[in-house]
C-alpha cells in the first residue's frame, strides 16, 4: 500500500506528528511525504528511520519529497520504545533546557560567559544529566565557532544526549552550520519533558 501525505505549510511538529499517524492506522509499505524546507526533512527522516523506513528526499520546484519504505528488516518501532513505563525507567533523569545563548539578562559579554562556565560545570551532574535540549536564541551554542562547542562535544562523548530545534536552525538561517547534536522537533522535546524526572530552564 503507498500513502502520499502533503505537509507543506505546515509548522513543526504538525509534518511529525501527521506522518506518525498515518503510519500508526495505516502502516503503509510506502510513503511519501512532501514538506517545504529543510528542518522539515530532517525531522520528518529522524522519524522515519526510527520507525523502520528507509527514505530519501529530492527537492523539486513544489517542495521536498520524501520516499519512505519499509525497511523488513525492522521488527521494532524503536520510537513508540520510547514511551516507557514507571518502572522502566532509569532514575534520576535530569534534562537542561537552553532557550537562549547566555546566562541572565544584564550585560552580554557578562550573560555570553556565564553560559559558558555554566555548561562547563554541568560535568558535574553527569551520570544525572540525560539531555540537554537547546531552542530559540540556545540552539546558536551549537553552531561552528561557537565558544562552547568544545565543551557540548565532551558532555556527548560523557554519555549526555543532545537535541537542537529544528525549526530555530531554519529561523535564524543556521541549519548547516550546525555542529553538534541531533536535530529534532517540538515533538522530540515534549516527550523528553515527559520523561524527566527533573527539567532545569535556562531562558
Amino acid at each position: 500500500m503507498e500513502r502520499k501525505l502533503d505537509c507543506r505549510g505546515l509548522a513543526c511538529p504538525a509534518p511529525v506528528l501527521k506522518t506518525k499517524e498515518v503510519i500508526e492506522k495505516e502502516n503503509p509499505e510506502k510513503i511519501i511525504i512532501i514538506v517545504d524546507n529543510p528542518a522539515a526533512r530532517e525531522n520528518v527522516g529522524r522519524f522515519l528511520k526510527k520507525s523502520g523506513y528507509q527514505f530519501s528526499s529530492k527537492e523539486g520546484n513544489n517542495g521536498i519529497f520524501i520516499t519512505a519504505l519499509k525497511d523488513a528488516s525492522e521488527d521494532v518501532n524503536e520510537y513508540s520504545c520510547q514511551i516507557i513505563t514507571d518502572e522502566e525507567r532509569d532514575p534520576c533523569k535530569t534534562v537542561v533546557l537552553v532557550g537562549t545563548d547566555r546566562l541572565g539578562r544584564g550585560d552580554k559579554a557578562l550573560g555570553e560567559k556565564l553560559m559558558l562556565n555554566f555548561l562547563k560545570t554541568l560535568d558535574e551532574m553527569v551520570p544525572q544529566l540525560w539531555r540537554l535540549v537547546f531552542l530559540n536564541g540556545g540552539v546558536k551554542l551549537t553552531i561552528e565557532d561557537s565558544p562552547v562547542l568544545n565543551t557540548l562535544k565532551k558532555l556527548e562523548e560523557s554519555g549526555v544526549d543532545i537535541l537542537v530545534c529544528g525549526t530555530c536552525l531554519d529561523f535564524f538561517n543556521l541549519l548547516d552550520k550546525k555542529k553538534i547534536g541531533e536535530t529534532t522537533n517540538m515533538l522530540d522535546i515534549v516527550t523528553t519533558l515527559q520523561l524527566a524526572d527533573k527539567v532545569i530552564p535556562i531562558t
